[in-house]
């Protein structure tokens, strides 16, 4: 059976694939976002959650969990699905995964980070759509980025 919002969605997407999107608008990585991700996942190891002894360690400063980074890429205030067009039909998105994750540079406590998407691969699967989208998370001031990672999202019509 076709489905017309499907079929738009392959177009609309096939379309936009290489295509760099806008930035999302910064977002201040802060103590107590840091504190409370570590709550939530029991991750309260010093360089994330003591800032005193962490301006000491390797870092000089309180640095967010590479987890949270990755966590909050895709979720960055303006973002609007980093790259990813309104789909007419679209029913919800589903995190289905990642690819090739690589935490390339530390998020110090009081950075702003911004994420930028460029859409990979486009396939139909099972009546919905899996979008691969490369996601990069910049940080403010600093040319290497914080994390790289190919996000695996399933499109439900």
């Amino acid at each position: 059976m076709s489905n017309p919002a499907l079929e738009n969605a392959i177009t609309t997407l096939n379309a936009k694939i290489g295509q760099p999107s806008e930035p999302t608008d910064w977002f201040e990585i802060t103590q107590d976002r840091v504190n409370g991700f570590a709550d939530a996942t029991l991750d309260q190891q010093w360089i994330h959650t003591d800032p005193e002894r962490a301006k000491a360690g390797p870092f000089g400063a309180p640095i967010a969990h590479g987890q949270l980074t990755m966590s909050l890429m895709s979720f960055l205030p303006g973002g609007e699905g980093v790259g990813l067009p309104a789909l007419d039909g679209m029913k919800m998105g589903i995190n289905y995964g990642w690819n090739k994750v690589r935490f390339m540079s530390p998020v110090q406590v009081g950075a702003k980070i911004r994420t930028r998407g460029k859409l990979v691969s486009v396939e139909e699967k099972g009546g919905m759509l899996e979008v691969i989208n490369e996601m990069t998370v910049e940080i403010d001031g600093t040319d290497k980025p914080a994390c790289v990672a190919e996000s695996v999202l399933r499109i439900v019509f």
